[in-house]
């Protein structure tokens, strides 16, 4: 099967992204931040191999970029410039509004991502697929709810952009525990 994304754009965005993420974190690790990105690109891949009618070029680059604007000194036109006003654009709809109160930030990204093409949808689902890891040991059982009933809101708005990866968010949505002992599926 011929895929529908280009390897040197590819290259160029994860390239660029590892530059402009340089000496970030993943929080709490040791971890280069270029491996969340991977990760997500990781998941783009894994629907684009088994899915088709996305923009393959734009779901990679949003990936791998999809922080750039949010947490680096990254612009929207430094973006726009390097790899289009598509990608910008769908750059921009992932990044939190930090003019917003934090309440609504995620109900406004998820508005304005739902005003992009499918692909950018599918970033957002594979971005809370990789975060949807066991929950830092500081956080109490209510930041542990609210993140894992932010991840049940995007999986509600989002999930017609992709099978695949709604299924893979609602087994991690589902699988998402405070312990074992306490289920967090149960209200």
């Amino acid at each position: 099967m011929r895929s529908n994304w280009d390897r040197d754009l590819y290259i160029k965005a994860c390239l660029f992204a590892a530059k402009a993420h340089r000496g970030q974190l993943v929080p709490r690790s040791d971890l280069p931040y270029s491996i969340h990105l991977n990760l997500v690109s990781m998941e783009i891949l894994a629907a684009l191999s088994i899915e088709s009618g996305c923009d393959g070029d734009l779901a990679v680059q949003c990936a791998l970029l999809h922080d750039t604007i949010e947490d680096t000194d990254t612009s929207y036109e430094q973006i726009a410039a390097l790899f289009g006003m598509n990608v910008a654009d769908g750059v921009a709809a992932l990044s939190k509004n930090p003019a917003l109160e934090k309440s609504v930030q995620l109900a406004d990204s998820l508005e304005r991502i739902q005003q992009q093409p499918i692909a950018v949808w599918m970033v957002k689902l594979a971005d809370r697929i990789t975060n949807l890891q066991p929950p830092p040991t500081h956080w109490d059982v209510a930041k542990i709810r609210r993140y894992r009933d932010e991840a049940i809101e995007i999986h509600t708005h989002l999930q017609a952009a992709s099978p695949y990866l709604a299924a893979r968010l609602a087994q991690k949505i589902q699988n998402y525990r405070v312990s074992d002992t306490i289920d967090l599926r149960s209200p």
